[in-house]
């Protein structure tokens, strides 16, 4: 078992930004601390992304602290360009980001310490930063009939790009950034379309500025403070009401439909039409764009999660134990906010390894699951 005081777990945007602030603060990777990712190259989530989705399309990338990204080729996929860029990162402040290594559970320890169990050993941390994101939990929706569909069901966490999409009906599901970045992309190679969300799209026109910012964030940051699982910022904020969208618009591409009642065989089904429009389309594709939700399943041994479903946090620290803190759940799951998420957590993190406590010292116990 390796004693450290501080286990970052994940090395995507706020893990990096942790790790940096722990590192300026004069701590030192190896030995008080260690950054642990499962992912095969750095880059977070970013590596994942699909080709089509150049440097160019990504809705906002605010640079690590410390170090800016510059010189980006827009037209350059996303994942080389940022992958690139968080590699830099790493070298450049010596993180020494331990990969592929997973982390399967974390619990209560010895001696008031955390037992952080991984597939390169057992760690017993002082306190845990938690940066694990949500792309590694795509959010599969169910739906009668789901079983019996002989085309292809695909996340977008599994998305190719259009290409694979040619001479297809596809049927995409999701209102949010990522279901209408598709459904563009698709529309200009498949057979046909059809658009199917849960409510409808809210367009945002004008600008969005820090105090619209500050106002999403307050609504994401409100649920997590309930205990409630957390929404993302854009689900918040609406749609961008940009020249590409206008265009698709008056091409018929983004006519939305509602959400269909069932799957069948060869496409999908709603169970009334009041509005004249087909009960049925035929499909080969159905593509989720459903969203993901947060990858925390390691820390159920601690017990950490609210009647509602969610981790209660204020600020950054789980409120029911303040040596664990989630960066990059909430409010902060932007880069903006993953940033100042990675700081403040190293700030209350110093505090209580140094015995001045956050809450007064001690884990929370009242209430526990």
């Amino acid at each position: 078992m390796n004693d450290i005081d501080v286990v970052v777990v994940g090395a995507g945007q706020a893990g990096l930004s942790a790790a940096y602030h722990l590192r300026r603060t004069g701590y030192v990777p190896d030995r008080d601390f260690v950054v642990l990712d499962h992912a095969p190259e750095p880059g977070g989530a970013w590596q994942f992304r699909w080709p089509s989705l150049t440097y160019g399309k990504v809705h906002g990338m605010h640079a690590l602290p410390g170090m800016e990204l510059t010189g980006a080729d827009a037209g350059q996929p996303s994942s080389e360009v940022i992958g690139g860029y968080f590699a830099r990162y790493e070298e450049a402040f010596g993180l020494r980001v331990h990969r592929p290594v997973h982390v399967t559970a974390v619990r209560e320890g010895d001696g008031g310490r955390l037992r952080v169990e991984t597939s390169e050993g057992v760690y017993a941390a002082r306190a845990l930063i938690n940066a694990t994101g949500t792309w590694d939990r795509p959010f599969w929706p169910r739906y009668p009939g789901q079983e019996t569909f002989r085309g292809r069901q695909l996340h977008t966490a599994d998305y190719p790009g259009p290409e694979a999409f040619a001479g297809l009906r596809v049927v995409v599901v999701g209102g949010g950034a990522s279901g209408t970045q598709h459904l563009l992309e698709i529309a200009d190679v498949a057979a046909g379309t059809t658009w199917v969300t849960r409510s409808e799209p809210v367009f945002r026109e004008g600008s969005f500025g820090e105090a619209e910012g500050r106002a999403a964030v307050a609504l994401v940051e409100e649920r997590v403070r309930q205990g409630l699982p957390p929404r993302s910022v854009v689900s918040v904020t609406g749609l961008p009401l940009n020249d590409a969208i206008r265009r698709a618009r008056a091409r018929g591409v983004l006519d939305r439909r509602p959400m269909f009642d069932r799957i069948t065989p060869t496409g999908v089904a709603w169970d009334a039409s009041d509005d004249g429009e087909a009960r049925a389309v035929d499909a080969d594709v159905i593509l989720w764009a459903t969203g993901f939700r947060a990858a925390i399943d390691h820390l159920a041994p601690l017990r950490l999660r609210e009647p509602g479903g969610g981790i209660r946090v204020d600020g950054t620290r789980a409120v029911r134990d303040e040596r664990v803190h989630l960066v990059g759940y909430g409010p902060s799951a932007s880069t903006i906010g993953a940033n100042r998420a990675g700081r403040a957590a190293v700030r209350d993190v110093r505090r209580l390894l140094q015995g001045r406590g956050v809450t007064g010292g001690g884990r929370v116990m009242s209430g526990s699951l």
